[in-house]
Parts: structure tokens; sequence; C-alpha cells
């Protein structure tokens, strides 16, 4: 799902032209016509090479359209971190700084991963799909804002469970009357999402049906369960790229897609990128206490509900794009792939460097958002279960 998630970002952009979602929507309405230029990659940069070539790419990414405008908070961002600026503006500047650089950091691992074949490319994209949550995860936790590392995750695997798949079905069915998917390999996500769930609050079962469990024991359960979540995940890798690739190749997979950035300019962008990231994610996690107690918003409502949106924005809005294009395995395989990666192997990597660095995070959730969490992987399992939908 990871590379099926990465190609539906791709599939829109006209061969890793970083086509941006105005563009996309402006798609949408005109009755979803394929796009009219369709030049071979070696012909969209006026058959440049080398670092001219690379310079031209880099220049098309970052003035691609106006989402990148908010490329601006980044030094703005910066400003008002060593300029003491209200905690207000620091927490918006740089959630605001976060949203662009998601989206080039996917265009960026994307175009890397296409020289690398399926097995290498799929493992660049998984590690990379879901960099900033985990980064702005990372620093919560070095903060010792456990509440809002385990609202953040938890609320993007939520967004796209509800949110994301929920629109998918109901856009794409505006204009298809009945759509459908890989019965096969949405099946193995589900069940390997739903044991993912069992994973994730069995901590918090133990410590709501055993009053006298003690906390150092329930942090022992969540270190075992994370470590499990962590093997799995790497089994899943094993099963989605080698053994059982087949099962993740929608009809809608490009095949002669060729990479526009060298090995090295990728590369210095995707380090340039992680960079920025983990500053933009310290600035704002370091400011959240502050925004808290002045707005009145609680930890839960921050990593709950605003915190996903930074990393999740634009792919969110690319599931529903592509659902309306009828490339329904591509839309799945971003709001599965998407949670499976966060599940599998964000949160439980969080216990792990929570363990590693001295910092008591476990898997006691409260009981609400072990519920909501349940109820709602359980939910999409039903919705997706016959591998068609309609809205």
């Amino acid at each position: 799902m990871s590379m099926q998630r990465n190609r539906a970002i791709s599939i829109i952009k006209n061969s890793l032209r970083v086509r941006t979602i105005d563009v996309l929507e402006a798609e949408a309405r005109a009755s979803l016509l394929p796009a009219h230029d369709e030049r071979p990659v070696d012909d969209a940069f006026g058959g440049k090479t080398g670092w001219s070539r690379d310079l031209a790419v880099m220049h098309s990414i970052v003035f691609s359209g106006w989402l990148n405008l908010l490329l601006l908070c980044i030094p703005a961002g910066f400003a008002a971190q060593y300029l003491a600026w209200p905690a207000v503006w620091r927490f918006s500047l740089n959630f605001l700084s976060l949203i662009p650089l998601a989206l080039i950091l996917g265009d960026v691992t994307e175009d890397l991963a296409l020289r690398f074949g399926d097995v290498i490319g799929g493992l660049i994209n998984a590690t990379f799909g879901n960099v900033v949550e985990v980064i702005l995860s990372l620093a919560a936790l070095e903060k010792g804002l456990y509440d809002v590392v385990a609202s953040s995750l938890l609320g993007s695997i939520l967004s796209n469970m509800l949110l994301v798949l929920g629109c998918c079905y109901l856009f794409g069915g505006l204009y298809y009357k009945t759509q459908s998917f890989n019965a096969i390999g949405n099946r193995a996500c589900s069940s390997l999402l739903f044991l993912s769930t069992i994973g994730i609050i069995t901590p918090t079962a133990a410590f709501q049906l055993i009053p006298e469990i003690s906390h150092d024991s329930v942090l022992v359960i969540s270190r075992a369960c994370a470590i499990i979540l962590l093997i799995m995940y790497a089994l899943y890798l094993l099963f989605q790229l080698n053994t059982h690739a087949e099962l993740f190749s929608g009809d809608e997979d490009e095949g002669g897609e060729q990479p526009a950035l060298s090995v090295g300019a990728a590369t210095f962008l995707l380090t340039g990128i992680t960079v920025l990231v983990a500053f933009s994610s310290e600035f704002l996690t370091g400011s959240i206490e502050e925004v808290s107690a002045s707005t009145g918003l609680g930890h839960m409502f921050l990593g709950m509900i605003v915190l996903p949106i930074a990393g999740n924005a634009c792919e969110h809005m690319t599931a529903v794009i592509v659902a309306m294009k009828d490339k329904m395995d591509l839309s799945m395989g971003v709001v599965m792939g998407s949670s499976l990666q966060i599940a599998l192997f964000a949160l439980p990597l969080c216990v792990v460097v929570g363990w590693a660095t001295g910092h008591d995070f476990s898997l006691n959730l409260d009981a609400f958002s072990a519920l909501a969490l349940t109820v709602s992987v359980i939910h999409s399992s039903i919705v997706t279960n016959d591998a068609t939908s309609h809205w």
C-alpha cells in the first residue's frame, strides 16, 4: 500500500513535475479529462541535463502553485522562535510551514524511489511516507508531551479511516454509480490494521480491567506490544514488496515513469527538507503548552484535530481526487497505507524511542481514544469488505 499511496500522488503530477492541488481540483471539475501535456519527462524541462536539469526541476517544485506560498512561513517561523514572538504566532507559522514541506517531501521521495526498483523504492516510500508525523511526534516526545504524541498519531489514523475514506466514497460516487478496488489486497490490509489495533489497545485494556496493575507493568506491556508491532511492520513490507507484490499492483500503476532528479539532488533535497521539518516541529511543539493555556484548547484537541492536518492535508486531497478519477485502488492505497504506517511503525517507534531515551511513553490511551480507534477500524473494515463503493 505504501507504493500505491505514493503512485497515487505521482500519477496526478504529470510525470513528477509537481502539479499542485489547485490544478488538480481544476482537472477534477473539468469532467476529469486527462492532462493535455503528455510530453515525456525528458522533454518536460527543455532537454536539459545534469545540474541545469536539477535546478529546473527544483524550480518547478518550489514555484509550482499557490500552496507553496506557505514556504514563506519557514523563515517567518524561525524568526518567531528566535525573536520570542507570542506562542500563537510561533505555533501557527511553524504549523503552516509543515504543509508544503510534507508535499515536497512526498515528491522527492517518490522521485528517488523510482531509481531503485519496486523493493528498494518501496522501502524508501515506506520510510519517508510519514516522516513529518514521526518527527513531529518525536519532538513532542522529547518535551514530555505524551498526550500530544498519542493523540496526534491516533488523529492521523482516525482522519484516514473516517474523514478521508468517507470523502473518497462520497465524491467518487458523485461521478460513478459504483466503484471497485482490489479485494484481496484490501482484505489483507484490513486484517493487519485490526491486528495492529489489538496491539495498540492492549495496554489500555490491561490498565482499565486490572485495578491493581502498576504503571511499570503497563509500560512493560506497551513496550512488548510496540516490538511486536514493529516486527509485524517488517513482515508487512516483506509481504507487500516481495512475496505477494502482485496483490498490491493496481491497474493504474505507471510502468514508464522516469525520475526527474539526479540521485545527488534528490538526496540533498530529502536531507534539507527533513532538517527543516525537524526544526519546525521542534518550534511548534515547544509552543503547545503556551498555546493551550492562552487559547483554552486542550492538548487532546490540538493533537487529534489540528496537528494531523500538517502532515496529511495534501495526501488527503490526493486520495479524494484520484477517487473522483475512478482510481480507487490508488485512493485506498493512500488511506490504508498511511493508516498502517502510523499504526505499525510511527506509534510503536515512539514507544521504543521513548524507552531508549528515558521517556516513559506508553500505549495506555484514554478509554475514549481506544474505543474510537477500535470502532473506526471495525467500521472501515465493514464498508470496504466487498471491495465496492458508492456514495
